[in-house]
């Protein structure tokens, strides 16, 4: 039961759609009517800016990392693994229920998970995906590539369960990155021109 009502919770707090609340809150803009229409951190700095992307971003970031500590915050038996719930928490984030099930794309709230669960893998995730990022401009690029490097460097420190779940965390945002796979082969994709 203790894991029905975790998973619950952080699915409930991954689907707290950030770009949605800071666009129409602080800009009067739905960012679903504009740019890619998605409610991610990418987004939410092509239609809103640097600032409200950055916001967009780092709240996102949180929701990963709050979900994978709710088993700390609430002293529940140890044998719940925070893994599954924080993945949760990006099936929130993807398809979330405070915003018709269509969300961001699972890249800022797998990386926030992982922070929780590993700051060592996040520091050096976060280094590959701005490198990637410099060297192709693609948010997309960097983003799927970043989520291999996760899957490798998890083998590396030779965590099961870390195996697991970054392979998943990587499934996902490949799959929710198909249209743009399509555009980069296409040389379609939008390109960052602030880096």
């Amino acid at each position: 039961m203790t894991y029905v009502l975790l998973a619950i919770l952080a699915y409930l707090i991954g689907s707290i759609p950030s770009g949605l609340i800071v666009g129409k809150t602080f800009y009067n803009i739905d960012i679903r009517e504009h740019g890619s229409g998605n409610l991610g951190g990418t987004n939410s700095f092509r239609v809103l800016g640097i600032k409200a992307g950055t916001v967009v971003t780092l709240a996102d970031i949180l929701k990963g990392t709050l979900a994978v500590l709710l088993p700390i915050i609430f002293s529940v038996d140890a044998s719940v693994n925070a893994l599954i719930i924080g993945v949760f928490a990006v099936i929130g984030h993807m398809y979330p229920v405070f915003a018709r099930f269509k969300g961001g794309k699972a890249v800022a709230t797998s990386g926030g998970m992982l922070l929780g669960l590993s700051p060592l893998l996040f520091g050096i995730i976060l280094v590959s995906f701005f490198l990637v990022l410099y060297l192709s401009k693609y948010v997309s690029l960097a983003s799927m590539v970043t989520g291999i490097v996760a899957v490798i460097t998890s083998a590396l420190l030779q965590n099961i369960g870390l195996i697991i779940v970054t392979t998943i965390l990587t499934i996902f945002v490949i799959y929710r990155h198909r249209a743009n796979i399509k555009r980069i082969i296409n040389k379609t994709e939008p390109k960052i021109k602030w880096m």
